[in-house]
């Protein structure tokens, strides 16, 4: 379903109407460069002179947060930024997307970076909060994400082909990204792949590779009992379904430990795995006529699971009289970052910022929550990368996405960019 979309001319609405001086024009400029190609060591100098400016756009946008739909002045911040930096800008695509573009002296490949804007929402909070926070590092992201378009665009006289930056809305809620390629995004500027990192429960500076693995996608259906013993009957039914997880939701430190350690194990437990919560939903209670529901949300991986996972709901259900079964969507997909790319990414990782700075999952990780960056790896090759935050010492929940606790390490925005301004201007080269 997705792929197909891919091949629809997709016509930008609105918000691509005031994107158009962006989209409109992705070549690059042709006037000679100076120098050779960009190196890490012009990428290291250049970020040492913003490292303590991002932090402290960090320590903004941080003060700031923003729900899914709602990074009205996020996206202004950005656009401020990049404008600055001497980028080409549209705002307003998707919704409150960012894109910025930034054409090299040289010929090239035109190659996308991603970072995603918005807050967590409270539910979605580990033990919810009050209101919307930055605890899954997206503040990070976008700082990271200006910071390698500062870089760049010092270097420009040296890059090669065209950088273009997404500050992506919505992530949250896994509407963001569909929004941009619906704009037309990907399509209008040509963007050959695409490339991102995220957060993670890592010492800080370390990143983990996932070739073949990502983060799994989601599921959820629900599961009508009708009859005088309905809501009984779905308390049996839930209780069977839950049966189907092959593991548990982190109920603490130790656990949250054990699932970072797993990930990295090769052939571990979480290879392959159903995480599925079944809860029971009253509809109706009255003497003579019940209604109950059983709410079926679950991840897995493989994602050619998730079929399997549905049959045996509705086998799970077949024996209770009258019970209707339904999945109302299909499975929203998986992020599978691309063996080849994220092979290629760990090699130049150890080559230009030491050896010990990676580590490969062998699972996906973290299996409790989704990423609509698979979208655009549906479509185009990139890679998806983990950035360890988590500071010496300090406990894993601080570095761990959607606890309350969470306080990333600032040392690794400085880190991150000097990763992927390299990264970007190497891809855009066509090394």
């Amino acid at each position: 379903m997705e792929r197909a979309l891919a091949r629809r001319t997709l016509l930008a609405g609105a918000a691509a109407v005031g994107a158009g001086a962006v989209l409109a024009d992705a070549g690059w400029a042709t006037a000679a460069g100076r120098g050779g190609p960009v190196g890490q060591a012009a990428v290291d100098a250049e970020t040492a002179r913003v490292r303590q400016a991002l932090i402290e756009l960090r320590r903004d946008i941080h003060r700031h947060p923003e729900g899914p739909g709602q990074e009205r002045r996020t996206a202004a911040v950005v656009a401020r930024e990049l404008q600055a930096a001497g980028l080409t800008v549209a705002t307003g695509v998707g919704g409150h997307g960012v894109v910025g573009v930034l054409r090299g002296s040289r010929p090239g490949r035109t190659v996308a970076y991603r970072a995603d804007m918005d807050a967590v929402p409270p539910a979605d909070i580990v033990g919810t909060g009050p209101a919307p926070a930055h605890v899954c590092g997206h503040d990070v992201h976008t700082a990271m994400g200006i910071g390698v378009a500062r870089v760049l665009a010092r270097l420009r006289r040296r890059l090669s082909g065209t950088a273009v930056f997404l500050f992506q809305p919505a992530e949250e809620t896994l509407s963001g990204a569909r929004a941009l390629i619906d704009a037309g995004v990907l399509e209008r500027l040509g963007i050959e792949e695409i490339h991102a990192l995220h957060c993670g429960p890592f010492p800080v500076g370390r990143f983990a590779v996932a070739p073949g693995y990502g983060m799994p996608g989601q599921d959820k259906g629900e599961v009508a009992l009708r009859g005088p013993d309905a809501v009984d009957a779905a308390r049996r039914l839930a209780a069977e379904i839950g049966a189907l997880a092959t593991v548990a939701v982190p109920q603490g430190s130790a656990d949250l430990e054990r699932i970072v350690a797993d990930a990295q194990t090769p052939d571990g437990p979480l290879k392959r795995f159903v995480a599925l919560r079944a809860t029971v939903q009253e509809v109706d209670r009255a003497a003579t006529a019940q209604e109950a529901k059983v709410l079926v949300s679950y991840r897995c991986w493989p994602q050619e699971r998730y079929m399997e996972v549905r049959d045996a709901v509705r086998r799970a259900a077949a024996p209770y009289a009258g019970a209707e079964v339904r999945f109302p969507a299909e499975p929203f997909p998986a992020l599978v970052c691309p063996e080849h790319d994220a092979h290629l990414l760990a090699r130049r990782l150890r080559r230009a910022l030491g050896p010990d700075t990676v580590t490969e999952l062998h699972a996906a990780f973290p299996p409790f929550s989704g990423e609509d960056f698979a979208l655009y790896l549906n479509r185009i090759p990139g890679t998806y990368t983990f950035l360890g935050v988590r500071t010496p010492g300090a406990p894993i929940t601080t570095s761990y996405p959607h606890f309350p606790d969470f306080l990333p390490d600032e040392r690794a925005i400085g880190i991150g960019v000097r990763a992927m301004a390299g990264w970007i201007a190497e891809r855009t080269r066509g090394a």
